[in-house]
This record gives structure tokens, C-alpha cells and sequence, in this order.
């Protein structure tokens, strides 16, 4: 008998992009970060384009099948764009035809637009700048920093033993990673906060599952991503701190595949 793949269902996404608020130099990694979450059915981008300004935009929007739509500045100061670009979202969201939306701008505006789109069950993905307002950042699932689709946070190791451990999780020294002394500083990882996380979800054992703990902290940190520590996953800053954490691999490479489990050592064990 023969045996099949299980399917696996891609979310369908609304790709909404702010293009007064969004550096061209961001696409190609842009659209590979969301290849991960789902596909691109609608790709929009929202400007005045009529002037100079967006000419980084205009050369790069048929490569990427992105829909420019034209929105006039009609007073000095006053930003339409986003009026747009939040009426568009919500036209969109009642078609009913899309599992989540991806909110790419630094606009602190698209705050309550995230949160709607969230009350109807919607996943919402931001992207955006280390500038963007806390807000939200916060109204997001999950939000992604535009300087790690630009390559510049440098210096992801796939061991990064020599990482010292932060003392709390609001700790925002800086360090050195050793293996590229001429890569950018890198903020600490929060040890302290994915270990807390770890104790309060883990089973009798100690164990949780890598995945749920991805998911756990998403719904507390939106803006976390093992990249800007210098991983390039969660399992590989979890192997990252050996006196912390522990990383437990189940099952085989077969059918069934292999899974991967995380514990929080536990001091004198």
C-alpha cells in the first residue's frame, strides 16, 4: 500500500507594505521571511508615487509582482497613505479569503489596524524598523526587524558557547561575538525570560517541546527572533547556553521524523 505525504496547508497572506515608511533595500529578504509563514496571495505597496522619492521602490516592484497603488498627498503633513492602506486591509478582510496579514511599516498608525485584524482570528505579521513604536509591536503575533532582512545584524554561530549570560532579561549591554570579531554587537540573548517561560509550561519532567516554547514566547515577545543574538534558530541559542538549557532530540529521521525538546537545568542538577 502506498503511503502519502500528509498535506501541509500554506496560509494565504495580504501583503500590505508602507512604502513612506519601508526601505526598498528590505524586498528580497522581505518576501523570503514570509515564504516561511504562508503565501503571498495579494503583494500591495502604498506611496505618492508620482515623485522621486520612491524610486528605490519603482525598480524592484514588477521583480516581485508587487501592486503599486497611487495615493496623492492631498495636504501638506498629513499622511494618506495610511488611510489607504488600513481601508484596503479591511476590504480585504471581509472576503474572508485570507488566513493573515503582513503589516510592513515603522507607522505606530497600524497599532489598532493589527489589533482588528487579530479579533477577527487572523494571524498578523509585522515588519518593520528597531524603531517602531512598542505598540505595535505588541499588536502583532509576530514582528520582524527590517535590519535582519538587510543582513545587518552579523555574526550568527552555530555554537556561540563563548556568549556570556545576561543577568535579567531587561539587560541591553552588548557583546562581541569571538568567531567575527568585525560583526556588529549583538544584544544578549534573554536567557532569564525563556527559562521562566520553560518552568511554567514544561511537563512533570521538565520537558516542552521546542516548538511550543517558539509559540510561547511570540505571545509575550512578538519582536523575539534568535537572529538578532546571532542564531540563526531557537534550538541553536538553546545549545547556546549548555549550563542553562538542555536540548533533548526524539524520534528517528524515518517517516515520522524527529523532534526536538528543550529543559531548563535546574542549579545542582
Amino acid at each position: 500500500m502506498a503511503i502519502h505525504a500528509p498535506t501541509v496547508t500554506q496560509k494565504h497572506l495580504a501583503v500590505l507594505i508602507d512604502a513612506d515608511n519601508a526601505a526598498a533595500a528590505i524586498v528580497e529578504g522581505l518576501f523570503e521571511e514570509i515564504a516561511k509563514y504562508g503565501v503571498a496571495n495579494v503583494k500591495r505597496i502604498y506611496g505618492d508615487w508620482t515623485g522621486p522619492q520612491l524610486g528605490g521602490w519603482k525598480k524592484v516592484l514588477l521583480d516581485h509582482s508587487i501592486q503599486p497603488i497611487q495615493q496623492f498627498a492631498y495636504t501638506k503633513g498629513k499622511n494618506a497613505t495610511d488611510s489607504a492602506l488600513i481601508i484596503d486591509a479591511m476590504d480585504l478582510l471581509y472576503t474572508r479569503r485570507f488566513d493573515g496579514f503582513c503589516l510592513v511599516s515603522s507607522d505606530s498608525d497600524f497599532t489598532r489596524l493589527a489589533s482588528r485584524l487579530r479579533e477577527e482570528g487572523l494571524t498578523v505579521y509585522g515588519f518593520g524598523e528597531e524603531k517602531t513604536p512598542r505598540p505595535f509591536v505588541s499588536a502583532c503575533d509576530k514582528f520582524i526587524y527590517t535590519e535582519l532582512l538587510r543582513g545587518e545584524v552579523l555574526g550568527a554561530s552555530s555554537n556561540g558557547h563563548d556568549r556570556p549570560e545576561p543577568e535579567s532579561p531587561a539587560e541591553i549591554e552588548t557583546v562581541n561575538v569571538a568567531s567575527a570579531p568585525e560583526a556588529k554587537k549583538l544584544p544578549k540573548a534573554p536567557v532569564s525570560f525563556i527559562a521562566k517561560i520553560l518552568d511554567d509550561i514544561a511537563d512533570e519532567d521538565g520537558w516542552v517541546h521546542l516548538g511550543a516554547l517558539g509559540t510561547n514566547i511570540s505571545k509575550l515577545r512578538p519582536e523575539f527572533d534568535p537572529r538578532t543574538h546571532g542564531y540563526k534558530k531557537l534550538s541553536e541559542l538553546i545549545k547556546g547556553y549548555p549550563d542553562t538549557f538542555e536540548l533533548q532530540t526524539r524520534g528517528t529521521s524515518g517517516v515520522g521524523g524527529s523532534v526536538l525538546y528543550a529543559r531548563h537545568r535546574q542549579p545542582g542538577l
